[in-house]
């Protein structure tokens, strides 16, 4: 009987554990976490819960402020960022990590507070009620001026810099100033009169995004959940040839779903071993306060403002005859360190796989979590395989912290910024997009050196996993 993912020792537990956290960049190298039977390449990257994803286009309405660090006071630009959202739309946010820069046309994607540094900030719901009680929110700027006290009125420049400077008090503990009077009476007033408020819902997502089963069953439920007044459903690219279509709790094939609709896979009963995966697509404004992130470790930011844009989600069904039938997604999750995994298995047979030298087991009909551990700002790739050639490859980046104050930060100049490239050094930072680092070719040192140290690690402990087990 398994009462949770049935594990090696606690000593050998502890030696994934140290081989994990020994891996700086032992993960990126795309390692193969393969399960028990045969195995193929290939597989999909499924980590986005869906919702909105959109390219930075950099500031666009910003102001100066200053930060106090332990190297003295640094000039960057503070303000409000545009992005263009995929599929049609724009989306208006602020930084919520001052000291990390933003890259070049970097890709975003909508992300739950979990995901990111808000989701252990005690602070995170006052950042959400400034969104909604300062600019853009609140485009009347004479009432705004008057709610904050403040003499001679605002500038759209000056209520985005006041607005950015509060948030950055919230969501990095910076101690940062605008430099622009009215500006600092704004972030004065918004910081002391902010109030916690809850995260704001997904614009759209499929809960959950990974199901399993035998052929002539229906295979879910997936549950729609979105803001939109309604969404299309696309059924699987094959359909016509694999005979899959997507169905209602009626057995019904339907086109379109609302929030709440139960959405099932039905599998052909002479359908051979497989997978098949269903998109749904809407149009809607993304709600304010919604975090996004980007997997090429450009900076955090949070929703301000949203035109009508496109989102989307995606599910994935698998089906055989026999053996373990895996359902498998993952996200990551900042409280814990680390990238969930959730494993489901619908087969008539246990499903096993190891993940950092630990072997995990899931009965069938069962499902079980389990947390990788990684450090801040590792990169991971990886792919958890099993019978029949299923194969599901998860890759990312864990940015959960925003850094300390004396991490330099690059001096602004009055031009407009110019974004980092995607991949680029300390020199290409741009000014204000905020952030730099002296530390790269130390940690390029120190990553050769921990991959040998963590295939160390991971040899001493396939050795105690070859011991017979109990």
């Amino acid at each position: 009987m398994f009462a949770s993912f049935s594990a090696l020792s606690t000593r050998q537990r502890g030696a994934a554990r140290l081989a994990a956290a020994t891996l700086l960049s032992g993960l990126v190298a795309a390692g193969s976490l393969t399960a028990a039977g045969p195995a193929a390449a290939g597989g999909e990257t499924a980590q986005n819960p869906g919702g909105a994803t959109a390219f930075i286009n950099g500031l666009k309405t910003y102001g100066a402020a200053v930060i106090h660090g332990d190297n003295g006071d640094r000039q960057v630009s503070a303000g409000l960022f545009e992005m263009s959202v995929e599929g049609g739309g724009t989306l208006q946010t602020y930084c919520v990590d001052v000291h990390n820069p933003t890259q070049n046309d970097a890709k975003y994607h909508e992300t739950p507070w979990s995901g990111t540094s808000l989701g252990a900030n005690k602070d995170a719901g006052r950042i959400h009620w400034i969104l909604q009680n300062s600019y853009p929110q609140v485009n009347d700027l004479a009432a705004l001026a008057a709610k904050a006290g403040v003499t001679g009125g605002l500038s759209e420049q000056d209520a985005a810099a006041g607005t950015q400077v509060a948030i950055w008090r919230y969501s990095d503990g910076a101690d940062v100033d605008a430099v622009d009077p009215q500006a600092e009476k704004l972030a004065d007033y918004l910081q002391k009169n902010a109030r916690a408020l809850p995260e704001p819902t997904a614009s759209l997502t499929l809960d959950p995004p990974a199901v399993s089963g035998h052929p002539g069953e229906r295979l879910g439920p997936v549950t729609v959940r979105t803001d939109a007044r309604g969404v299309t459903v696309a059924p699987p690219a094959d359909a016509a040839v694999s005979g899959v279509r997507v169905v209602g709790r009626d057995g019904k094939e339907i086109t379109s779903a609302a929030d709440g609709s139960q959405v099932f896979f039905e599998v052909p009963e002479d359908a051979a071993d497989g997978t098949a995966t269903l998109t749904v697509q809407a149009s809607t404004t993304v709600p304010v306060g919604r975090a996004l992130t980007s997997e090429s470790r450009s900076q955090t930011q949070i929703l301000a403002g949203s035109s009508e844009s496109t989102v989307s989600a995606a599910a994935s069904a698998t089906w055989a005859g026999s053996g373990a039938i895996p359902a498998l997604s993952a996200a990551k999750d900042c409280a814990k360190d680390g990238v969930v995994i959730t494993a489901g298995n619908e087969g008539d047979e246990a499903f096993t796989f190891a993940l950092m030298g630990v072997q995990y087991t899931i009965p069938a009909g069962e499902s079980r979590t389990v947390t990788i551990p990684l450090r801040e700002d590792q990169v991971y790739d990886f792919t958890i395989e099993g019978p029949g050639g299923f194969a599901k490859r998860f890759t990312g980046v864990l940015d959960c912290l925003t850094q300390g104050s004396g991490t330099g930060i690059t001096v602004q100049s009055g031009a407009e910024p110019s974004p980092a490239t995607v991949g680029g050094t300390a020199a290409d930072t741009n000014l204000a997009e905020t952030g730099s680092s002296d530390m790269t070719p130390l940690i390029a040192g120190l990553a050769v050196a921990l991959v040998v140290l963590g295939g160390a690690a991971l040899l001493i402990t396939r050795r105690r996993n070859d011991r017979p087990k109990d």
